[in-house]
């Protein structure tokens, strides 16, 4: 049976059954209300701005990708699933919320109900495992021997289907019981149920919370964590030029890791207090706003993932002003040695390029990939010496 804190005045007649309890409607009522006409206007006012602005945000980045030939790269495909999975939220979901609030109670049924909190667990944990396969791929692609091949989209389409396919397996069981989908804090929005307190529930509330919230996070942190490692070690290279960078990449990976915590943590944590936490203990007003946060992540994931990167920026300004767009330089000389070095690799996934090089005497860093490789073919004296990484930011 789900237990839920959904007052009677949040059902219509016809949905009665639904809302008695019960066999028939798997739901009870407690002493806790509704929220007040005000409330629900405010929550109303709020999911009107956050489906809005998520819904044009992320359809503005699709039509950059579609409209640029040179924003479609193998690790921008990946910012495009995030954008697509954001933009279904905003187009069948939050109208739905919107409209309750607007009313005071759910107004398409348990059937909708069940459909709206299946479809926001599915694209919702979407967009969380695309993040840390976003994180996890510039991980890899820093740390691999190897250049980056621009044309190879192998790797990411599987990152693409990886992320839809856990998603489902964790959005799919509550159809089959274990867990269910069912109204949430005031009634006007459907999710998982977090009050129940049977083994069924509680075991798969615990596994959400790990494999979903948690195990991203830990990947996302991981991954930029060494990144900025790497960043870091330019500084011995080049002071001037590379501590300003070092000091913008570390800017936006905080920017990320706060944004990640502040959209999902509060919601993680409402759902452990409502399943272990005594019977009422989350109120309506307390369930809403972790809801609300959840949501604004449809909101600000294009903001930092793509309106950050310079390459989609130029590209707006472009599609703004009707012109084509600039391109920036991907590759730039950050400090110089006097005997010539051995090129590892060179990558470049918008954001940053780097450069893996054999710490030597100062010499002039090749601009040129080819002469890069056919300085390497030149060098027959292979010796064990220390290895450092150059790093440019580009966003």
């Amino acid at each position: 049976m789900i237990v839920s804190n959904v007052s009677l005045t949040s059902c219509t007649k016809a949905d009665s059954a639904w809302c008695a309890g019960g066999s028939e409607g798997h739901l009870e009522t407690t002493s806790h209300g509704t929220l007040s006409p005000t409330g629900h206007l405010v929550v109303a006012v709020c999911l009107g701005f956050i489906g809005a602005f998520g819904f044009f945000n992320n359809l503005l980045v699709l039509v950059l990708f579609c409209r640029y030939k040179m924003l479609r790269s193998p690790i921008n495909l990946l910012l495009m699933n995030i954008s697509v999975s954001d933009l279904l939220v905003c187009v069948v979901g939050t109208p739905f919320s919107f409209a309750a609030s607007t009313q005071g109670r759910w107004l398409i049924g348990p059937a909708g109900c069940v459909w709206y909190g299946f479809a926001n667990t599915l694209f919702g944990i979407v967009s969380l495992i695309s993040l840390a396969v976003l994180s996890y791929e510039r991980y890899c692609t820093m740390m691999t021997p190897a250049e980056a091949d621009a044309t190879n989209y192998r790797k990411i389409g599987a990152g693409i289907g990886l992320s839809w396919a856990y998603s489902l397996v964790w959005s799919v069981p509550p159809l089959f019981g274990w867990s269910r989908y069912g109204p949430e804090g005031p009634g006007t929005t459907c999710s998982v149920n977090w009050t129940a307190k049977s083994a069924n529930n509680i075991s798969y509330i615990i596994c959400l919370f790990i494999f979903c919230l948690i195990l991203p996070f830990m990947v996302i942190v991981y991954s930029y964590g060494k990144l900025l490692h790497a960043i870091k070690q330019v500084s011995g290279i080049n002071t001037a030029v590379s501590r300003k960078r070092e000091h913008r990449v570390l800017v936006m990976v905080i920017t990320m890791v706060i944004c990640y915590l502040l959209c999902w943590l509060p919601y993680g944590v409402m759902a452990l207090l409502a399943t272990f936490g005594r019977p009422g203990l989350i109120t309506p007003e307390a369930s809403i706003i972790p809801s609300l946060l959840a949501k604004t992540s449809t909101v600000i994931n294009p903001v930092i993932y793509i309106f950050m990167n310079k390459q989609f920026y130029r590209c707006f300004l472009a599609l703004l002003l009707c012109e084509a767009p600039q391109r920036g330089s991907s590759f730039k000389s950050s400090s110089k040695v006097n005997r010539p070095f051995r090129p590892v690799r060179r990558t470049n996934d918008n954001n940053l390029t780097f450069v893996v090089a054999s710490v030597g005497r100062p010499t002039t860093c090749p601009a040129n990939p080819t002469n890069s490789a056919e300085d390497q073919a030149s060098s027959d004296t292979p010796k064990p010496i220390a290895v450092s990484l150059v790093a440019h930011y580009n966003g």
